[in-house]
C-alpha cells in the first residue's frame, strides 16, 4: 500500500499549502474543493476540481460537492476485499488514501455577539465530517486528519515508506472522532439553546484541553485542565498566566471558588481563599484598602492561600502582598511596577483576568458535577439579594450599616461550604465557619475566628436555623443582625430569641448551600 491519492478541503488553511506540496512531491496527486482549490491553484500546487473526480458540479451554494459515491467509494472501499476491488473497477472508481479536512468555524461563528441564526446554521458542515467519519472507519486503509500538527509527522512517514503506519491511522482516527463529536456538541448545544431547552434527553458538553497537570487532587491521581470552547472572559479558563510555576489542580479549583465570590461586588474587593472557603473578604474605596481589610480578616490562614482582586493591582498593594507566602495572585491587570515587585517571587503565580464581568452583569451558566456512574447539572447560583426582597421579622430593624453588612455577608455566605456561618463587620468578614455537620458548630467557629471583634457584628447562615439555639449563641457573643432563609418550622423560636436579645433579623426567602 502506498498513499497516491489525497483529498484536501479545509476552512483553516494554516500550512496546507506547503503540507500539499509536500504531499506532490511524493507523487501523492490531490483533489480539492472550493476556497481550497482556488488557493493551491494560485499557489502553483498541482490539484484535481471535486467535480472532474464525481462527474457532478457543485451545486446549491456549494452545500453539495463531496457527498457522492465516487468520493465515499474512495475513502469506505476495503482494500483487501475482492468484492470491494471488482466493485471499483466495474464502475470506473479510484481510491481515496488520504482526506485532509477541517470543519466549516461554527465555533467561531456563533462566538460572534451579532451572529445570526441563519449564519450559524450556515456554517453547520455537513459533507466535511462526513468524509471524516468514513475515513476514520475505515482507518485501516485511510489516513485522515484535522489537526495542523500532525502534517509534518505524515510527510516524514510517507517519505519514509510511502505511507503511513497503521498506529499513526488508528491514533488519528480517535482523533477524528474526537474532532466531529465536539463539533456535533457544540451544534446541538446551540440549537437547544435557541429552543430553551437547556436540559434535553441527552447532555452532551465537550471541553477543550488547556494543560495536563502534574497530578490531581492528591499525588497519585492523573489530572487535566480543559475549558469550554466558548468560555467567557474574565475566569480562571481565560486568564494569562504572567509569571511563576504551572498551575496544579488545587490552584486552578481555589482560584474559580475566589473568583466566583469576587463576582458578587462592583465596588473595589478581594478575596482570600484557602481549600475553596474565603479565608477573608474586604471591599473598601480602593483595592489597597480593600486587600488590608481582607488580609486583617484572618491574617494566619491567608499564608500560602489565593488572592483575587478586581482591580488593577498597583504598587502598593504589590508590597503588602509580596510580604507573605501566597500560592496565587489573581486580578484584572497588574500595573508595571506592581509586577517589577512581584516577580522577584519566583514561586508565585500571577494571573491576568482582562475583561472583568461585574455583579450585575452575570448570566446563569449550568454546572456539571460527576457523581460515580453519571453526572448531576443544575444552574449556577448566580442570585442576588436585594434590600426590598428581605422581610424583617423582628422587632428591630436593621440600622442603615448593619443592613449593608447583611447584604455583604449574604454575597459572602452564599460561597462557603454549608453548614455555613460568616460573621462580618466594617465591610470585611471577621469569621468564618464552614463545612460543620450543625449549623452551631459553624457559628461556634466563626466566633471563636472573630474573637474580641464579634462585638457588634453582623451574622449570615447559608440556610435557616432548626431551632432557636445558634440565635443564643450569636446573641451571647454580641452579635447584633442576622440575615438568614427563613422557612424553618420552628421560625417563630429563632425570632423570640432575637427579639429577646434586641437582635435585629431578616429572611431572604432564597437558600445557598453549597455542598
Amino acid at each position: 500500500m502506498a498513499i497516491r491519492r489525497a483529498l484536501i478541503s479545509v476552512s483553516d488553511k494554516t500550512g496546507i499549502v506547503e503540507f500539499s506540496r509536500a504531499l506532490t512531491e511524493q507523487g501523492v496527486e490531490i483533489i480539492s474543493t472550493g476556497g481550497t482549490f482556488n488557493l493551491l491553484q494560485k499557489e502553483g500546487v498541482p490539484v484535481i476540481g471535486i467535480s472532474d473526480v464525481t462527474g457532478f458540479p457543485e451545486i446549491l451554494d456549494g452545500r453539495v460537492k463531496t457527498l457522492h459515491p465516487a468520493v465515499h467509494s474512495g475513502l469506505l472501499a476495503v482494500r483487501d476485499s475482492e468484492e470491494h476491488q471488482k466493485a471499483m473497477e466495474e464502475l470506473g472508481l479510484d481510491y481515496i488514501d488520504l482526506v485532509v479536512v477541517n470543519l466549516y468555524p461554527f465555533k467561531e461563528t456563533i462566538a460572534k455577539p451579532d451572529v445570526s441564526y441563519e449564519d450559524a446554521i450556515e456554517n453547520i458542515d455537513i459533507g466535511g465530517p462526513t468524509m471524516l467519519r468514513s475515513a476514520a472507519k475505515n482507518h485501516a486503509f485511510v489516513t485522515v486528519v484535522v489537526d495542523a500538527g500532525d502534517y509534518a509527522g505524515i510527510v516524514e512517514e510517507i517519505k519514509a515508506d510511502g505511507d503511513t503506519t497503521l498506529a499513526t491511522r488508528k491514533r488519528l482516527a480517535a482523533k477524528v472522532f474526537r474532532h466531529t463529536a465536539a463539533y456535533d456538541s457544540l451544534i446541538s448545544d446551540y440549537l437547544s439553546k435557541i429552543q430553551g431547552d437547556p436540559l434535553p434527553e441527552t447532555y452532551t458538553v465537550t471541553y477543550e484541553k488547556v494543560q495536563d497537570l502534574r497530578y490531581g487532587e492528591n499525588p497519585h491521581q492523573k489530572a487535566a485542565f480543559y475549558k469550554k470552547p466558548l468560555a467567557a472572559s474574565g475566569n480562571i479558563t481565560t486568564a494569562e498566566q504572567l509569571h511563576g510555576k504551572e498551575l496544579s489542580y488545587n490552584n486552578i479549583n481555589d482560584a474559580n471558588a475566589a473568583l466566583a465570590i469576587l463576582k458578587e461586588f462592583e465596588e473595589p474587593a478581594v478575596v482570600a481563599v484557602k481549600h475553596m472557603n474565603p479565608c477573608g473578604v474586604g471591599i473598601g474605596s480602593d483595592i489597597h484598602q480593600a486587600y488590608q481589610k481582607a488580609y486583617a480578616a484572618d491574617p494566619t490562614s491567608i499564608f500560602g492561600g489565593i488572592v483575587a482582586a478586581n482591580r488593577t493591582i498597583g504598587a502598593d498593594t504589590a508590597e503588602l502582598l509580596g510580604s507573605i507566602f501566597l500560592e496565587i495572585i489573581i486580578a484584572p491587570d497588574f500595573t508595571a511596577e506592581a509586577l517589577e515587585i512581584l516577580t522577584k517571587k519566583k514561586n508565585i503565580r500571577l494571573m491576568k483576568l482582562g475583561e472583568f464581568q461585574a455583579a450585575g452583569e452575570r448570566q446563569s451558566d449550568w454546572v456539571v458535577t460527576s457523581v460515580d456512574g453519571g453526572m448531576l447539572v443544575q444552574e449556577n447560583d448566580v442570585h442576588n439579594i436585594k434590600i426590598e426582597d428581605l422581610q424583617v421579622v423582628t422587632d428591630r430593624q436593621p440600622t442603615e450599616e448593619e443592613m449593608k453588612q447583611l447584604l455583604f455577608g449574604w454575597k459572602v455566605v452564599k460561597h462557603v461550604k454549608s453548614n455555613a456561618i460568616l460573621l462580618a463587620k466594617d465591610d470585611m468578614t471577621i469569621g468564618v465557619g464552614a463545612g460543620q455537620m450543625n449549623r452551631v458548630g459553624a457559628a461556634r467557629i466563626a466566633i471563636e475566628q472573630a474573637a474580641e471583634n464579634v462585638q457588634g457584628a453582623i451574622l449570615a447562615s447559608d440556610a435557616f436555623f432548626p431551632m432557636g439555639d445558634t440565635v443564643e449563641l450569636a446573641a451571647k457573643a454580641g452579635i447584633t443582625a442576622i440575615i438568614q432563609p427563613g422557612g424553618s418550622i420552628k421560625d417563630e423560636e429563632s425570632i423570640a430569641v432575637a427579639n429577646a436579645n434586641n437582635i435585629a433579623m431578616v429572611f431572604t426567602s432564597v437558600r445557598h448551600f453549597k455542598h
